[in-house]
């Protein structure tokens, strides 16, 4: 048996104040609010890539050292780096460089959930 997929995906990230989150990911990330479900601690937000939505959903502690990191594609690193600079966002390190394949960055959220922004040499 084959499963079918359809073109959506929703990244669920844990936040202990889901209005700071809500603010950060669409300050930072220029996310949209979709909707928000204040007695659930949840709000999804749109990420401007079809298909794709992330979930913020409110807890007490949120567990470092585990779970996915969302990769975001990004046409240009060098300004990427330069978005999250301004924003005092948080990084793990300068760019690293995969030559002929990738450049990469590594950032949290202010719960501390790492993020990547990618840029696809192949591509370019």
């Amino acid at each position: 048996m084959t499963l079918a997929y359809t073109p959506e995906l929703s990244a669920s990230i844990g936040v202990t104040d889901l209005e700071a989150s809500l603010a950060w990911y669409t300050d930072v990330l220029g996310f949209e609010l979709l909707y928000k479900l204040d007695d659930m601690g949840w709000c999804e937000l749109t990420t401007g890539v079809p298909g794709v939505t992330v979930g913020l959903s409110q807890v007490e502690t949120v567990v470092h050292g585990g779970g996915a990191t969302n990769v975001w594609g990004v046409k240009d690193i060098n300004a990427a780096k330069a978005h999250l600079d301004a924003k005092g966002v948080r990084q793990d390190g300068d760019i690293q460089h995969i030559p002929d394949m990738v450049k990469l960055i590594t950032f949290f959220d202010p719960d501390g959930n790492a993020m990547m922004f990618a840029e696809n040499l192949q591509s370019t």
